[in-house]
Protein backbone atom coordinates (compact mmCIF):
# COMPACT_ATOMS: atom_id res chain seq x y z
CA UNK A 1 0.00 0.00 0.00
CA UNK A 2 1.26 3.44 -0.91
CA UNK A 3 1.86 5.79 1.99
CA UNK A 4 1.52 9.55 1.50
CA UNK A 5 1.99 12.56 3.74
CA UNK A 6 -1.09 14.45 4.82
CA UNK A 7 -0.49 18.19 4.87
CA UNK A 8 -2.51 21.17 6.05
CA UNK A 9 -3.36 24.35 4.17
CA UNK A 10 -0.05 25.87 5.27
CA UNK A 11 1.90 23.07 3.61
CA UNK A 12 2.98 21.47 6.89
CA UNK A 13 2.96 17.70 7.39
CA UNK A 14 0.35 16.69 9.96
CA UNK A 15 0.19 12.94 9.41
CA UNK A 16 0.28 10.05 6.96
CA UNK A 17 -2.32 8.08 5.04
CA UNK A 18 -2.26 4.56 3.59
CA UNK A 19 -3.81 4.41 0.13
CA UNK A 20 -5.70 1.30 -0.91
CA UNK A 21 -3.94 -0.70 -3.62
CA UNK A 22 -7.29 -1.70 -5.11
CA UNK A 23 -7.91 1.94 -6.08
CA UNK A 24 -4.61 3.83 -6.00
CA UNK A 25 -2.27 0.95 -6.84
CA UNK A 26 -3.71 -0.83 -9.88
CA UNK A 27 -1.85 -1.35 -13.14
CA UNK A 28 -2.56 1.61 -15.41
CA UNK A 29 -4.61 0.48 -18.40
CA UNK A 30 -3.95 3.04 -21.15
CA UNK A 31 -6.42 1.49 -23.58
CA UNK A 32 -9.28 1.81 -21.11
CA UNK A 33 -8.24 5.36 -20.25
CA UNK A 34 -8.34 6.25 -23.95
CA UNK A 35 -11.81 4.71 -24.37
CA UNK A 36 -13.23 6.67 -21.44
CA UNK A 37 -11.65 9.99 -22.45
CA UNK A 38 -12.98 9.66 -26.01
CA UNK A 39 -16.41 8.79 -24.60
CA UNK A 40 -16.34 11.83 -22.29
CA UNK A 41 -15.40 14.21 -25.10
CA UNK A 42 -18.04 12.71 -27.41
CA UNK A 43 -20.71 13.17 -24.74
CA UNK A 44 -19.73 16.85 -24.40
CA UNK A 45 -20.40 17.57 -28.09
CA UNK A 46 -23.53 19.63 -28.69
CA UNK A 47 -24.10 18.20 -32.15
CA UNK A 48 -25.86 21.37 -33.33
CA UNK A 49 -23.87 21.82 -36.56
CA UNK A 50 -26.02 22.11 -39.67
CA UNK A 51 -25.64 22.94 -43.37
CA UNK A 52 -28.07 22.90 -46.28
CA UNK A 53 -28.16 20.21 -48.93
CA UNK A 54 -29.05 20.96 -52.58
CA UNK A 55 -32.69 20.23 -51.71
CA UNK A 56 -32.73 23.00 -49.08
CA UNK A 57 -30.88 25.94 -50.62
CA UNK A 58 -32.93 28.70 -52.19
CA UNK A 59 -33.20 29.12 -55.97
CA UNK A 60 -32.24 26.90 -58.87
CA UNK A 61 -35.79 26.27 -60.02
CA UNK A 62 -34.95 26.29 -63.71
CA UNK A 63 -32.17 25.00 -65.88
CA UNK A 64 -29.30 27.53 -66.22
CA UNK A 65 -29.15 26.92 -69.99
CA UNK A 66 -30.66 24.57 -72.55
CA UNK A 67 -29.73 20.91 -72.57
CA UNK A 68 -27.92 20.80 -75.94
CA UNK A 69 -26.02 23.03 -78.29
CA UNK A 70 -24.04 25.23 -75.88
CA UNK A 71 -20.88 23.16 -75.68
CA UNK A 72 -21.17 23.03 -71.91
CA UNK A 73 -21.89 20.01 -69.78
CA UNK A 74 -25.62 19.58 -69.17
CA UNK A 75 -26.89 21.20 -65.95
CA UNK A 76 -30.22 20.88 -64.25
CA UNK A 77 -29.81 23.55 -61.55
CA UNK A 78 -27.36 26.18 -60.39
CA UNK A 79 -27.80 24.93 -56.83
CA UNK A 80 -25.84 21.72 -57.43
CA UNK A 81 -22.83 21.32 -55.05
CA UNK A 82 -20.23 22.35 -57.65
CA UNK A 83 -21.84 25.78 -58.15
CA UNK A 84 -21.16 28.78 -55.92
CA UNK A 85 -24.18 29.12 -53.66
CA UNK A 86 -25.09 25.48 -54.19
CA UNK A 87 -25.91 22.91 -51.54
CA UNK A 88 -23.34 20.99 -49.48
CA UNK A 89 -22.57 17.37 -50.31
CA UNK A 90 -23.37 15.14 -47.30
CA UNK A 91 -24.27 18.23 -45.27
CA UNK A 92 -23.87 17.78 -41.49
CA UNK A 93 -27.13 17.75 -39.56
CA UNK A 94 -27.91 17.97 -35.83
CA UNK A 95 -27.21 14.64 -34.16
CA UNK A 96 -26.45 13.08 -30.79
CA UNK A 97 -22.83 11.94 -30.44
CA UNK A 98 -23.20 10.47 -26.95
CA UNK A 99 -22.93 6.79 -26.15
CA UNK A 100 -22.72 4.68 -23.01
CA UNK A 101 -19.75 2.63 -21.79
CA UNK A 102 -20.03 -0.34 -19.40
CA UNK A 103 -19.72 0.56 -15.70
CA UNK A 104 -16.80 -1.85 -15.24
CA UNK A 105 -14.77 0.04 -17.86
CA UNK A 106 -15.53 3.37 -16.21
CA UNK A 107 -14.51 2.07 -12.78
CA UNK A 108 -11.29 0.56 -14.11
CA UNK A 109 -10.46 3.80 -15.92
CA UNK A 110 -11.01 5.87 -12.76
CA UNK A 111 -8.76 3.55 -10.76
CA UNK A 112 -6.12 3.67 -13.50
CA UNK A 113 -6.23 7.49 -13.56
CA UNK A 114 -5.90 7.73 -9.76
CA UNK A 115 -3.08 5.17 -9.75
CA UNK A 116 -1.21 7.10 -12.44
CA UNK A 117 -1.29 10.21 -10.27
CA UNK A 118 0.22 8.28 -7.36
CA UNK A 119 2.90 6.69 -9.57
CA UNK A 120 3.86 10.08 -11.05
CA UNK A 121 3.94 11.82 -7.68
CA UNK A 122 1.23 14.25 -8.77
CA UNK A 123 -1.16 13.72 -5.85
CA UNK A 124 -1.42 15.90 -2.74
CA UNK A 125 -3.54 14.87 0.24
CA UNK A 126 -4.86 17.76 2.35
CA UNK A 127 -6.05 17.33 5.92
CA UNK A 128 -8.94 19.67 5.13
CA UNK A 129 -9.81 22.52 2.80
CA UNK A 130 -12.29 25.10 4.00
CA UNK A 131 -12.73 28.88 3.86
CA UNK A 132 -15.00 31.08 5.95
CA UNK A 133 -15.83 33.06 2.82
CA UNK A 134 -14.88 32.93 -0.87
CA UNK A 135 -11.34 34.33 -1.12
CA UNK A 136 -9.30 33.87 -4.29
CA UNK A 137 -6.21 35.24 -2.52
CA UNK A 138 -6.45 32.54 0.17
CA UNK A 139 -6.78 29.79 -2.42
CA UNK A 140 -3.73 31.09 -4.29
CA UNK A 141 -1.83 31.07 -0.98
CA UNK A 142 -2.84 27.46 -0.29
CA UNK A 143 -1.74 26.32 -3.76
CA UNK A 144 1.58 28.06 -3.27
CA UNK A 145 2.07 26.48 0.16
CA UNK A 146 1.58 22.95 -1.19
CA UNK A 147 3.68 23.58 -4.33
CA UNK A 148 0.78 22.77 -6.64
CA UNK A 149 1.21 23.09 -10.38
CA UNK A 150 -0.58 25.91 -12.21
CA UNK A 151 -2.93 23.32 -13.70
CA UNK A 152 -4.53 21.74 -10.63
CA UNK A 153 -7.68 19.77 -9.85
CA UNK A 154 -9.03 20.18 -6.31
CA UNK A 155 -11.30 17.40 -5.04
CA UNK A 156 -13.38 17.65 -1.87
CA UNK A 157 -15.82 15.24 -0.22
CA UNK A 158 -18.93 17.25 -1.16
CA UNK A 159 -19.51 20.40 -3.14
CA UNK A 160 -18.12 23.31 -1.16
CA UNK A 161 -19.32 26.66 -2.50
CA UNK A 162 -16.58 28.67 -0.79
CA UNK A 163 -13.87 26.44 -2.26
CA UNK A 164 -15.49 26.51 -5.72
CA UNK A 165 -15.82 30.30 -5.75
CA UNK A 166 -12.31 30.80 -4.35
CA UNK A 167 -10.81 28.78 -7.21
CA UNK A 168 -13.11 29.88 -10.03
CA UNK A 169 -11.03 32.91 -11.05
CA UNK A 170 -7.65 31.15 -11.01
CA UNK A 171 -6.54 30.10 -14.53
CA UNK A 172 -5.93 26.36 -14.85
CA UNK A 173 -7.47 25.48 -11.47
CA UNK A 174 -10.68 23.48 -11.31
CA UNK A 175 -12.69 22.02 -8.45
CA UNK A 176 -14.70 18.83 -8.17
CA UNK A 177 -16.09 16.48 -5.53
CA UNK A 178 -16.25 12.72 -5.12
CA UNK A 179 -19.65 12.29 -6.74
CA UNK A 180 -18.64 14.32 -9.82
CA UNK A 181 -15.09 13.09 -10.37
CA UNK A 182 -14.27 11.97 -13.90
CA UNK A 183 -11.25 10.48 -15.64
CA UNK A 184 -10.78 13.29 -18.18
CA UNK A 185 -10.42 15.97 -15.49
CA UNK A 186 -7.96 13.85 -13.51
CA UNK A 187 -5.70 13.29 -16.51
CA UNK A 188 -6.08 16.84 -17.81
CA UNK A 189 -4.52 18.41 -14.70
CA UNK A 190 -0.92 18.12 -13.55
CA UNK A 191 -1.65 18.37 -9.82
CA UNK A 192 -4.34 16.26 -8.15
CA UNK A 193 -5.24 17.81 -4.79
CA UNK A 194 -7.65 15.82 -2.65
CA UNK A 195 -8.83 16.07 0.95
CA UNK A 196 -8.36 13.19 3.37
CA UNK A 197 -12.14 12.81 3.73
CA UNK A 198 -12.50 12.53 -0.06
CA UNK A 199 -9.83 9.79 -0.19
CA UNK A 200 -11.68 7.80 2.48
CA UNK A 201 -14.97 8.19 0.58
CA UNK A 202 -13.38 7.01 -2.68
CA UNK A 203 -12.01 3.94 -0.95
CA UNK A 204 -15.42 3.26 0.54
CA UNK A 205 -17.27 3.60 -2.78
CA UNK A 206 -14.83 1.87 -5.15
CA UNK A 207 -13.23 -0.76 -2.89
Amino acid sequence: MAKLDVINMSGEKVGEIQLSDSIFGVEVNKQVLHQVVVNYLANQRQGTQSAKTRAEVRGGGRKPFRQKGTGNARQGTIRAPHFVGGGVVFAPKPRDYSYVLPKKIKRLALKSALSSKVQNGEIVVLEDLAFEAPKTKEMISVLKNINADKKALIVTLDKNDNVVLSASNIPGVKTSFVGQLNVYEILNHNSFIITKAAVEKLEEVYA
